[in-house]
């Protein structure tokens, strides 16, 4: 079975690329990763992940793809 990647607003993927490439936490540490991404000041990146965890979950497994048109 095909897994579909996440489509999520290309500016929180930016933020999560951001924390994932500076080493500073594993990615399913959640709370490390909204914190994180504040302090790097990606607030629409923590946000997001704060308000779907579920989602954000699901996208570390079987990846994220950005929505091109637009942020929503």
């Amino acid at each position: 079975m095909e897994q579909t990647k996440i489509l999520i607003p290309k500016n929180v993927l930016d933020g999560l690329e951001a924390v994932r490439v500076s080493g500073k936490t594993n990615m399913f540490d959640v709370n490390r990763v909204i914190e994180l991404a504040l302090e790097m000041g990606f607030i629409d990146a923590a946000f997001w992940i704060y308000e779907n965890r579920r989602l954000y979950a699901t996208g570390i497994i079987q990846g994220f793809i950005a929505n091109e048109g637009g942020d929503e």
